[in-house]
């Protein structure tokens, strides 16, 4: 089939960090083919096959957006951030509730949805489909039958990508390349937009001067397990620096173990308790801020943070962009590999820099 060459080939005419050859290699042929052949199928059967275009055109005005297929915030903050592009036009978002929340005073999205019966009476010129899979595919169905579609993803599917350069370069695409390709490697950036509202609360609760730590993380390979070492150094160096925690509810438990060891008046612990878009505005007010590769990590690089991360795996070219400052770290299959030497390191680093750019 002719479009199976989709699942694997970049769809626009520029490079980008990838991982596509050791995808390759490692998935069976049989195994990608009959991914794709499912899709492929499924577009037929629910009658969307013939509705798909390859190009934005200036008469689209009302699009909606759907993006299911992102697994964890971070991935859909990077797969949406090209929206951006679409200045001028009328987006509204679908998406899970349990990522609809960082959109709600989003500057680009029009509206934002995550339940099927809110779009009944709602008409839109165009679908944008975050990919082909099943889920989405079947979404698309009910809730646009007969409305032509453009795929962010598509058939693509498993190799690893800067999701970030994808979002941008493929939107470039189908806007039909307005964007030079040094444009969008200058340009090319997450965006979270925060409320006023939660601007003021964490204006309320912060200090004056301080540095944030994300705490905690989902895989063992990408959760540091020493930075008691890190924040030991830090207090030594500095008896007046102030450290903010946060992180989610896996957090808990180190956040609890590093208060018992060091001095409770240099400690905030915000872990589990702001929501996502007001944790991101306490890392957007501090100085510095240290963290593992996760959700948190795409909010600071929307808000223009000063960021020392630590990546495992996959490097930080596949993951960061041009516009992110950041002083990153790392090793092929650890975090805990890392030294927390070489963590305290790069911290003053970034606070050198940050001397140096006022």
């Amino acid at each position: 089939m002719l479009d199976f060459h989709r699942t694997y080939n970049l769809p626009f005419k520029y490079s980008i960090p990838n991982y596509i050859s050791i995808h390759l290699k490692k998935v069976k042929l049989y195994s990608r083919f009959m991914k794709f052949l499912r899709r492929y199928l499924y577009l037929i059967f629910l009658r969307q096959k013939n509705l798909e275009i390859s190009r934005i055109l200036p008469a689209h005005q009302k699009i909606l957006w759907i993006n299911v297929s992102a697994p964890s915030l971070g991935d859909s903050l990077m797969d949406l951030s090209s929206r951006r592009l679409l200045s001028g036009k009328t987006i509204d978002l679908y998406t899970d509730e349990k990522n609809s929340n960082l959109y709600l005073n989003d500057k680009y999205f029009n509206k934002v949805f995550s339940n099927f019966n809110d779009l009944s009476t709602h008409e839109y010129d165009l679908v944008i489909l975050d990919s082909f899979s099943s889920r989405t595919i079947k979404i698309k169905a009910k809730i646009a039958p007969k409305i032509v579609f453009v795929g962010m993803f598509g058939y693509f599917n498993g190799p690893e990508v800067n999701r970030i350069f994808y979002s941008f370069h493929q939107m470039n695409y189908l806007l039909d390349y307005p964007m030079t390709e040094e444009e969008i490697i200058d340009n090319a950036q997450n965006s979270l937009s925060i409320s006023r509202k939660d601007q003021e609360i964490v204006k309320n609760i912060i200090p004056q001067n301080y540095i944030t730590i994300s705490l905690g993380g989902e895989w063992k390979y990408k959760t540091y397990q020493k930075w008691s070492e890190v924040i030991n150094q830090l207090l030594l160096d500095n008896k007046n620096i102030k450290i903010i925690f946060v992180g989610s509810k896996n957090a808990l438990r180190t956040s609890k173990q590093l208060l018992n060891i060091f001095p409770k008046d240099q400690l905030l612990d915000f872990t589990s308790i702001l929501s996502f878009n007001q944790t991101a505005e306490v890392i957007r007010k501090s100085e510095v801020f240290l963290c593992c590769d996760g959700g948190l990590l795409h909010a600071a690089t929307a808000l223009n943070a000063n960021i020392v991360a630590l990546f495992a795996r996959l490097t930080p070219e596949m993951l960061l962009t041009k516009k992110t400052n950041h002083f990153s770290l790392y090793n092929e299959e650890n975090v805990n590999n890392i030294s927390s030497t070489e963590v305290v390191s790069s911290y003053y680093e970034a606070i050198s820099f940050l001397d140096s750019h006022p």
